[in-house]
């Protein structure tokens, strides 16, 4: 080996090196305040989800609508809430309760729910 090669081959090891401490340096190290995508967050919509839908929400949209209204709702936490959240959010329950298929069989299950309680 030359000494041109061995200086490319340490500059080169030096430049990875710097790349990794980069990468590592600006990864976050804790859950961002924002971050509306951890399983906590998501089974709070979740809560907030089953709550309005159980005042007998007929779509999508309205349903939308109402969790946004809500007074629980926290609007700077859940900045990215949009349809296609919510969308997602109901599939994951089709998931979880396979014998539910559209709203109104969700709605009818919480009041079902609700009277055995009281």
């Amino acid at each position: 080996m030359t000494t041109v090669e061995i200086a490319m081959m340490v500059a080169f090891v030096l430049a990875l090196g710097l790349s990794g401490w980069k990468l590592y340096a600006f990864m976050p190290k804790e859950p961002l305040k924002d971050d509306d995508t951890n399983l906590q967050s998501t089974q709070e919509l979740m809560d907030l989800m089953y709550c309005v839908i159980a005042t007998e929400i007929a779509t999508e949209e309205a349903l939308l609508e109402e969790m946004k209204k809500h007074p629980d709702f926290d609007a700077e936490h859940f900045w990215r809430f949009n349809h296609n959240r919510l969308k997602k959010l109901l599939e994951k329950h089709y998931l979880t309760h396979p014998e539910h298929n559209s709203l109104e069989e969700i709605v009818s299950s919480l009041k079902e729910e609700t009277s055995k309680n009281t």
